[in-house]
């Protein structure tokens, strides 16, 4: 019987390891288009890899503000979770999901190792689906600037300071002061398994 629970809480810690490993950090698509693309902007001009949501990039397709938004917010979200204490919610414009949003040669990276380093830069990338031409570029302007041109990110927007030692993205209250950031879908299930885990290995212990 002790070996049964012992084998039990081993496969509960393992399945709640492994479900801590697949979040991605996407736009939400029933808020505003002006949000997502205020989310978009902040991402890129902040270190995310927006180069596959240009023209020529895996991820371009499909043109719209709130795909590029998605991809520019995951990027970021996985460079800066682990190290900086990221979260995932740009003025309450984008959330986790344990859904892989990858689609095609579009991969959205699900670690801070797959998505590589943030230098404090971004990439400019298109995002008022429009299909209007974007160039690369690479931005140190603060949050509220806007110098880019028509189609591209603002590289910086008008969010409050990141909470997390500048590193979660804009804070919830930025656009909405009375929406609460939302936990992560996972959030409950970790709890649970952790408390059986317990449970099995006190009874384990005594047994």
């Amino acid at each position: 019987m002790a070996t049964r629970l012992l084998l039990l809480l081993l496969l509960l810690l393992g399945m709640s390891l492994k479900g801590s490993e697949g979040a991605w950090c996407v736009c939400r698509p029933d808020v505003a288009e002006a949000a997502l693309q205020k989310a978009l902007d902040y991402a890129c001009g902040h270190g995310a890899d927006c180069a596959p949501v240009t023209p020529s990039g895996s991820c371009y397709s499909p043109n719209n503000v709130a795909a590029h938004c998605s991809y520019a917010a995951n990027s970021y979200f996985q460079r800066n979770s682990q190290a900086k204490g990221a979260t995932c919610d740009f003025g309450g414009a984008a959330t986790l999901s344990s859904t892989d949003p990858s689609s095609g040669t579009c991969k959205y990276p699900a670690t801070a190792s797959a998505a590589g380093t943030s230098t404090g830069t971004g990439t400019a990338g298109a995002g008022t689906g429009t299909g209007t031409s974007t160039s690369t570029s690479t931005s140190t302007s603060s949050p509220g600037s806007s110098t880019a041109a028509t189609g591209t990110p603002i590289m910086g927007g008008t969010f409050a300071t990141p909470i997390g030692g500048g590193a979660s993205g804009p804070t919830t209250s930025a656009l909405n002061p009375d929406s609460s950031e939302a936990p992560s879908p996972s959030l409950g299930r970790h709890l649970l398994l952790t408390c059986i885990a317990s449970m099995l290995l006190s009874n384990f212990l005594l047994a």
